[in-house]
């Protein structure tokens, strides 16, 4: 038998284990609305003028001065919206890897509803409020949707691992952007972005425990797909432009960094599926799990590396205001 009809049939094996993941989301799920979380009394047009430069469309064009965000939450709140963007690409992926019919694609097409979502009170919370500057955001998006976004040749088993650790840092990643929202004061971005959250962890609880059941159904193959993504896990939202500098800044005011990665991402989920407690691995699943272990402590190294070297930049910078 070759590795991808072993990957069918625990698909086929686990789909009676979707069904119910995805009941219980069902009954878990709250329904909301975004334009409740939109407060569209604050809106003013920003305006239009034709190629002659006459105006068509009366209104105040973006000043920077506008926004209630800081600079940092501009950023998250930007890259978190363009990552949520690209979702045409992700249901793509997804769908082509675990397919339309049954429960499967049953939670397919669930999963990109909400997630598009989350998307559309994202935008007209940013155009209403006037917290981003929306001609970049706007062709950016084009950018960033025109690149799309490509898993590769990830297996059905890697997808799972790789959106369980995903959906769990974009879940953390909007919850620290809407804490420093509210520290700002800004209560209605931060009442937003914990409430996408909580649905960012609906979806994490969902692929986590999909995760478990392949892992007991197929722990070497499994195990195998679980460091093949820890060791190559990148955040969909890398092929925006400048995504490298952002991210620095969001690591830097601590929304998302390494260590965050290692202490709510990989240790609570390696916990989960007891990756190093299991004693069902042979072959190639226990040199997996080897690996895995190995990435652990590289990236432990690396996180508390930028942790000393951030902590030493705000000394200094303290240092500095002080005098």
């Amino acid at each position: 038998m070759t590795k991808n009809m072993e990957i069918t049939d625990v698909l086929r094996e686990l789909e009676p284990t979707v069904e119910s993941l995805l009941n219980r989301h069902l009954n878990l799920t709250k329904v909301w609305y975004p334009h409740q979380y939109v407060p569209y009394s604050d809106g003013e047009s920003f305006g239009r003028k034709n190629n002659r430069g006459e105006v068509e469309l009366a209104g105040k064009e973006w000043d920077p001065i506008d926004s209630k965000l800081g600079e940092v939450a501009q950023i998250a709140w930007y890259v978190n919206l363009l990552t949520e963007d690209n979702l045409p690409s992700y249901h793509h992926e997804i769908a082509t890897k675990f397919g339309r019919d049954g429960a499967w694609g049953t939670w397919v097409h669930r999963w990109t509803a909400e997630e598009n979502r989350h998307g559309v009170a994202m935008r007209e919370f940013a155009h209403v409020t006037r917290a981003i500057d929306p001609v970049e955001l706007e062709d950016t998006r084009m950018h960033h949707m025109g690149h799309g976004y490509n898993s590769g040749d990830k297996t059905p088993l890697e997808a799972v691992a790789y959106v369980t650790m995903q959906e769990l840092a974009t879940r953390i990643a909007h919850r620290n952007t809407g804490e420093i929202c509210k520290q700002e004061g800004n209560v209605p971005a931060e009442q937003l972005l914990a409430r996408i959250s909580a649905d960012e962890n609906l979806h994490m609880i969902f692929y986590r425990d999909l995760g478990k059941a392949a892992l007991d159904i197929a722990p070497n193959l499994m195990m195998r797909a679980i460091a093949n993504e820890v060791v190559g896990f990148k955040m969909p939202g890398d092929t925006i432009p400048n995504f490298k500098e952002h991210s620095r800044k969001i690591a830097d005011a601590g929304i998302y960094d390494l260590q965050l990665h290692v202490d709510d991402v990989l240790e609570p989920t390696f916990k989960k599926w007891q990756i190093f407690e299991r004693e069902d691995l042979t072959g190639d699943g226990a040199v997996a799990r080897d690996e895995i272990g190995f990435a652990l402590e590289l990236i432990k190294g690396a996180a508390s590396k930028f942790v000393t070297k951030r902590e030493a930049r705000r000394e200094a910078a303290k240092a500095v205001e002080e005098h």
